[in-house]
């Protein structure tokens, strides 16, 4: 099966995990124009208001743009620029994500003839963002996965070669979980293999474009932290684009 994604899916998908967030900035914007069309505050209020709805409808705004220029014009997700970064081709992999799957069919086409497992590590008492819950109603993935629990990876020791952790990691919401999740990927990674993982960073890139959604991604510092908590190295890291950055991960003893 070809995956063959529209010219806006990513931004149409965002609207639709999201849209909860964009009616709310809708009925504040519309809120704020009542206020000031019936001059109901002083002009001290009004300036304020006036600050207000220009940093919501900018937020608004850019998120759509940087989305449609992330999953779209530079088509982040349709993961062609996956292969030539990795070390080695992989033969035994594990792909991991927590509840919504866009990766699994488009890795089996690039790397065919492996052998590869699909985990949900989605945990509706520790992911509690609705928009994950409604990104499962509204995607259903061709591949199916097992459900494993991000302390517990059902998998023994050193099972696979390469791990793939793609805009996932980051709705484990608890440092110390986070913690115990990245012990557990690194226990199942063979001592020679590899571990990308994508995700949006909490800079003031993201700040720029997501306003305080930014805080929803985790900072650099945090992703190394983890690696290293979990005795990983980055072997290479780099930007996708502005907004996204890739860690391709070893075991630091290696």
């Amino acid at each position: 099966m070809t995956v063959t994604r529209g010219k806006y899916a990513g931004v149409l998908s965002i609207l639709r995990y999201n849209w909860h967030f964009y009616a709310v900035s809708l009925c504040a914007l519309a809120g704020i124009g009542a206020l000031l069309w019936f001059r109901l505050l002083p002009r001290a209020g009004e300036a304020v208001l006036i600050g207000a709805a220009t940093l919501t409808a900018f937020w608004t705004l850019s998120s759509l743009i940087v989305s449609y220029y992330v999953y779209d014009y530079r088509g982040v997700t349709r993961w062609n620029w996956i292969p030539r970064i990795l070390s080695f081709p992989p033969q035994q992999w594990l792909n991991i994500h927590a509840g919504l799957d866009e990766s699994t069919l488009i890795l089996t086409q690039f790397f065919p003839n492996t052998r590869y497992m699909v985990l949900d590590i989605y945990d509706p008492q520790e992911m509690t963002e609705p928009s994950i819950a409604r990104a499962r109603r509204l995607h259903l993935s061709p591949e199916p996965a097992v459900a494993g629990k991000l302390d517990a990876l059902p998998l023994p020791d050193r099972d696979c070669d390469t791990l793939f952790l793609l805009f996932a990691a980051h709705e484990i919401r608890d440092s110390a979980r986070r913690t115990v999740f990245f012990l557990e990927s690194a226990r199942v990674l063979a001592n020679s293999g590899q571990l990308l993982l994508v995700e949006h960073i909490r800079d003031w890139k993201n700040f720029v474009a997501f306003g305080p959604g930014f805080l929803h991604f985790h900072s650099r510092n945090e992703w190394l932290r983890l690696a290293h908590d979990a005795g990983l190295a980055v072997e290479r890291e780099d930007r996708v684009t502005p907004f996204v950055r890739w860690f391709l991960m070893t075991k630091a003893s290696a």
